[in-house]
């Protein structure tokens, strides 16, 4: 009769060599895996949005795009300056919040249009006057009441005089805030045929987009400011 062992019992527990930690250069490994990984399928994604295989040139210098961005450049420092004005010498809550919102905005709108001009090769600013880009709307409210044709013209709509500016530095309590929300909706106001024909006309769809954020944020504000001014005792000032 022939006798058969049995089985030698299998070893179940670890090895000291599984205990061990890994080494550094393994995670090493995985980690730089991962990022190669990441980024061919960014190369891919790009290569999908950039067919047929072509950087689309930049705006060009007279385009409503380049245009855009350094009109409202400066629509907006202007609004930043009344808004840290009214920030800093206010003491309604509600007044020192909305001016701090606005001053924070439209600060990091001006640095997101002006990172674009750089990247165009294009200057900050406007030369020879403001709006020419908006030659197709030779109606445009704001040029037709200075009596533009379509051309440059010397203001933008809703932009403060130096003396209203002067005036509203001057004032204190109710008569600031009253003072600040008749120019900021006054200056939203004037701005809003702009973000309009860059919103319909820009050829970036970044800067169709972002004018049309604006718009729609600024239209929002008006109505609110609308409401704090009326509970202060004001009136609108004429456009």
């Amino acid at each position: 009769m022939v006798q058969v062992s049995a089985p030698p019992e299998l070893d179940t527990q670890p090895s000291p060599d599984d205990l061990a930690p890994r080494a550094p250069w393994h995670r090493t490994v995985i980690i730089a895996g991962l990022a190669v990984t990441l980024l061919l399928v960014g190369a891919i994604a790009g290569l999908l949005f950039t067919l047929p295989g072509q950087t689309p040139a930049p705006p060009t210098a007279d385009s409503v795009d380049v245009g855009f961005a350094q009109d409202m450049s400066v629509h907006h420092q202007q609004a930043v300056e009344m808004a840290s004005w009214e920030r800093d010498h206010t003491s309604d809550p509600k007044l020192k919040l909305l001016a701090s919102d606005i001053e924070a905005t439209q600060e990091g709108q001006v640095g997101q249009m002006q990172g674009w001009l750089e990247l165009w090769g294009a200057p900050v600013l406007p030369v020879g006057g403001y709006m020419a880009w908006m030659a197709a709307a030779p109606a445009h409210d704001g040029m037709a009441a200075m009596g533009g044709t379509g051309g440059p013209v010397a203001t933008m709509p809703g932009m403060a005089t130096d003396d209203e500016l002067r005036a509203f530095r001057a004032t204190t309590g109710t008569q600031l805030d009253v003072t600040f929300l008749q120019l900021m909706i006054r200056h939203h106001v004037g701005g809003s045929s702009m973000l309009t024909y860059a919103a319909q006309r820009a050829e970036v769809a970044q800067v169709r987009n972002l004018a049309s954020q604006m718009l729609s944020s600024q239209a929002s504000e008006v109505e609110y400011m609308k409401q704090l001014l009326a509970a202060r005792g004001g009136t609108l000032l004429p456009s």
